[in-house]
Formats: C-alpha cells, structure tokens, sequence
C-alpha cells in the first residue's frame, strides 16, 4: 500500500487537489497539509511518519520541509513537482 502525502503552502488548493485525485487510485491511502503557519490542516510530524511518499509543489517547501521535519524525514521519497503554488507569499524565494 502507498501512502502519499501531498504538500503545499497553506493546504488550500494543490494539496488537497492533489490528495483528492489520488485518493481514487487502487492500492493508495493520501493526505495532504500545508507548511504555512496559517494552513487550512498545518503538516504534523505524524504526517510524515505515516507517509511513503511525500510530494511537494515547489522547492521552496522541500526547503522549508527539511528545515522543520529533518528528523522525521530519514528514509523517506520526498518529490518535488516544481507545480506553482498560488499561496507562496509566506516564503522566500531565495
């Protein structure tokens, strides 16, 4: 069984797109969170734990994502689809 977590900034709208068009997928279980502070369902570090896969939209939020969760990401596939997320203001773009 495949269990993907889907990540975006504030979990608004490619997150949970994403986890909704998986979800119909045989053989996988999906979630989605946000890494922004103010995120509709903030990523926990259950999350992750949980997940086999995890995908996030933009570079910026694998950034962010080893910053935060770096201990709880050993082993874990972290993809980046470099997909515009249209709620970024909360990051850098350096």
């Amino acid at each position: 069984m495949k269990r993907a977590l889907f990540i975006c900034s504030q979990n608004r709208l490619p997150s949970p797109t994403a986890e909704h068009i998986f979800a119909s997928w045989p053989d996988v279980e999906t979630d989605s969170a946000g890494l922004g502070g103010d995120a509709t369902v903030p990523l926990s570090s259950e999350q992750i734990e949980w997940a086999n896969l995890i995908f996030v939209m933009e570079k910026v939020h694998r950034n962010c994502l080893s910053a935060k969760f770096q201990r709880h990401l050993n082993g874990k596939h972290v993809i980046c689809r470099d997909t515009p997320d249209v709620f970024t203001s909360t990051y850098s773009r350096s």
